[in-house]
């Protein structure tokens, strides 16, 4: 005996939908007050409760300052809390937080641009290249092996202290993790479209253009989001090392102090820059990728 379907009508599908918004985001928000409490007064209920030898470090307001404290560190590295006023402060240190921001903020992306293109650009040349892939498979992967964080010191001594040596190890990071996807979502593409397109006259050039790409863009975007991470990695690591200015210098700088609370300044605005360079790229996926069933957008 068949049975017919329920349809479910339109009006209640998007009710559903904006009950679950709803109650995910409750969830979110509850979560992250329970961590943001116990962060705050944690330690000190541990210490009232529990034996001096159970008490969480990583509680420990001098390992992990405490929200309140990073709070007041942002607003006085934020120029906020400057007596002098906020263009004062600004003008008057060289690598305030949001001078600091902007550059470490800048290298990532130019070191992301330049490592997502060359590895874009090399990935679909020796995806489609069967030669050149057997020629230069071998010294990529060699190259691959080297751990890219050994790479810094060698980058800083070409390039000096400056810009372009953050910029250089972004892109040795982001070059490798985008070619491989885009090399291997190249070697995926139907080999019937290609036929078909040729039959139908395409040239070299269009078949690239039509479907290779088109093909490939899954792989490439999906190589983009963990790549725009990375990214960020190798400029603050370079920073780390050797910098002028910058969110890693900060950072060290907060460390030679044993100041927690501006360390973790800089590192929650670390987080937030990453955070808004995934959702642009996020953007920009679903924009061009907007073609494939996930990414339609809902009636």
């Amino acid at each position: 005996m068949a049975f017919a379907r329920r349809r479910v009508p339109p009006h209640q599908g998007r009710l559903t939908m904006s009950n679950s918004r709803t109650v995910i985001l409750f969830w979110q928000l509850a979560i992250l007050a329970a961590v943001l409490v116990i962060w705050q007064w944690g330690f000190e209920w541990s210490k009232a409760l529990l034996p001096k030898a159970y008490v969480p470090k990583i509680l420990d307001p001098y390992f992990v300052a405490k929200p309140s404290l990073i709070w007041q560190s942002f607003l006085r590295l934020g120029c906020f809390a400057d007596t002098s006023g906020f263009a004062a402060c600004i003008k008057g240190n060289d690598n305030n937080l949001w001078l600091a921001t902007l550059v470490t903020l800048k290298n990532t992306w130019w070191g992301f641009l330049f490592g997502s293109a060359s590895g874009i650009a090399a990935g679909l040349i020796l995806g489609r290249s069967v030669f050149l892939a057997r020629v230069f498979g071998p010294y990529i992967v060699a190259l691959n092996s080297i751990p890219r964080i050994a790479l810094v010191p060698l980058v800083i001594l070409i390039f000096g202290l400056g810009d372009l040596s953050k910029i250089a190890t972004a892109w040795l990071v982001v070059f490798f993790v985008v070619f491989f996807n885009t090399f291997e979502g190249t070697r995926a593409v139907d080999r019937d479209q290609i036929a078909a397109a040729r039959l139908l006259g395409a040239s070299e050039f269009t078949v690239l253009r039509t479907v290779v790409i088109p093909s490939a863009l899954a792989w490439v975007f999906a190589s983009l989001l963990p790549a725009v991470s990375f990214a960020l990695i190798g400029v603050i690591v370079g920073e780390f090392i050797g910098a002028e200015r910058g969110l890693g210098k900060l950072i060290i700088e907060a460390e030679a102090r044993a100041n927690a609370s501006e360390m973790m300044v800089a590192i929650f605005v670390m987080m937030f820059v990453g955070i808004l360079l995934a959702i642009a790229v996020r953007s920009l996926q679903s924009y061009l990728l907007r073609w494939q069933p996930q990414f339609e957008p809902s009636a």
